[in-house]
């Protein structure tokens, strides 16, 4: 025993161990954690900054128009950033038709949600003004889809730097705003700060377009590449919204109801939990280009890859669980007594990034597969469930029902895309066999 201790060779480990962590991957996730965690680390103080400033009940006001205006801005894409890193990933010279058609779909069209959310969403969330919702809309359906566009830019040429830099911009403008504000103010309305992260998120835009022009040139719009793609772009957005709704269906119901307190208290515990699912999004967000490129060998191929990813999210996000479970009384004291139920449902949502674990798992497999209509179909059956346990649960328990549906929803959508993901690689399998 004691000579095989003799023999281990310490040079050839430290050799190895530095060539793994000096793999691109690893050098990716490694920016990518950085950005993520500067950004929700920023998020994390601009929450708690704009919970003290707004106080529970005209939080909640903003998070109801947030939420309804994020349903919708998935379109404003058209899922085109999507269909940009499936397409740009493999082949950089596709770059200028791709990212031009990305910014002709976005902006006509989240020009257009803008329009329809300011005009409806005041009869649908009630005691909102149209004002407020133009703002909230403007910011969500154009200038964060295009900030978020570049950052999928970056990320198909694996530049993780600066997806990590525009990760971060915006969350880091939002805090110097919200401490601004907090310090000259002492309070303020949903539309006072509605207003302001509105010019924010302007200048967020402005940097951005310009690090993609500087370093990649000028865009070039194809209208026949947009017609030709715009089909697989609407199944992305498709997904994307389905997602928004079983994640921010709650929150626009409550508001619905009036319920603008708890509607505070409930979308501060999820934004907690948002931030927390942080390393698990990180990991995947950094891995997503590798797992189209693995998608020629069809499930079997990214679903072995992404089993791989399992094994380091599914323990990590086991330990963002009880973390949250622990730490959940200091959220009052950060927030103020407005949001002394806010522990209660954190509590009751701790176990979301464990389950998020798995479902981004699988379902990037089978987008990476070219699958995204089976993940599609998950998402829609996901969003139904959650609409329905909503409608029924929120009238008569509040928040409460709120995070039992999103307990429920995401469980449940997880055990749905591994199953999916395991019949179609059994699939694949005996038709080789065959």
């Amino acid at each position: 025993m004691l000579s095989k201790v003799k023999k281990f060779n310490y040079g050839q480990a430290l050799k190895k161990a530095v060539e793994f962590f000096s793999t691109s991957l690893v050098r990716n996730v490694g920016w990518i954690f950085l950005g993520q965690g500067l950004s929700y680390f920023f998020q994390a103080a601009y929450f708690i900054l704009l919970g003290r400033l707004l106080g529970s009940t005209e939080y909640g006001i903003y998070m109801g128009a947030v939420a309804f205006a994020a349903i919708f801005s998935q379109y404003s894409t058209l899922g085109s950033q999507y269909v940009f890193l499936q397409y740009v990933s493999p082949d950089h010279t596709k770059f200028s038709h791709y990212w031009g058609n990305i910014l002709v779909a976005t902006i006509s069209l989240g020009t257009l949600f803008t329009t329809f959310l300011t005009l409806v969403g005041p009869h649908i969330v009630r005691f909102y003004s149209p004002m407020m919702f133009l703002c909230v809309a403007a910011g969500d359906c154009l200038c964060m889809q295009i900030v978020t566009a570049t950052a999928y830019v970056f990320q198909a040429f694996e530049k993780m730097r600066i997806t990590a830099i525009l990760n971060v911009l915006t969350n880091l403008l939002r805090v110097i705003l919200a401490s601004t504000l907090l310090i000259c103010l002492r309070h303020a309305s949903a539309f006072q700060w509605a207003a302001a992260a509105l010019v924010i998120s302007v200048c967020a835009v402005s940097v951005a377009l310009a690090l993609v022009r500087r370093r990649f040139g000028k865009p070039t719009f194809s209208p026949s590449l947009l017609k030709k793609r715009s089909g697989e772009g609407l199944v992305y957005a498709l997904s994307s919204s389905a997602g928004n709704v079983y994640t921010d269906f709650d929150k626009v119901l409550l508001g619905h109801f009036g319920m603008n307190a708890a509607n505070g208290i409930y979308s501060m515990a999820f934004k907690a939990v948002y931030v927390f699912c942080m390393p698990i999004v990180s990991i995947h967000n950094a891995a997503f280009p590798r797992i189209f490129q693995r998608g020629n060998l069809g499930a079997s191929g990214t679903s072995a890859y992404v089993l791989r990813i399992l094994k380091r999210t599914a323990p990590l996000s086991l330990l963002m669980a009880v973390i949250l479970w622990v730490t959940a009384p200091i959220l009052p004291h950060l927030l103020g007594p407005s949001f002394a139920e806010s522990t209660v449902a954190l509590r009751w949502l701790c176990s979301l990034p464990f389950t998020r674990a798995f479902q981004l798992s699988a379902g990037d497999a089978l987008t990476g597969a070219g699958l995204q209509r089976y993940r599609l179909g998950t998402q829609v059956v996901a969003a139904l469930l959650n609409l329905g346990m909503c409608l029924y649960l929120i009238p008569r328990h509040g928040w409460l029902g709120a995070a039992w549906a999103s307990v429920a929803t995401d469980g449940t959508l997880a055990a749905m895309n591994w199953g999916v993901l395991l019949t179609l690689r059994a699939k694949e399998a005996a038709l080789q066999k065959a």
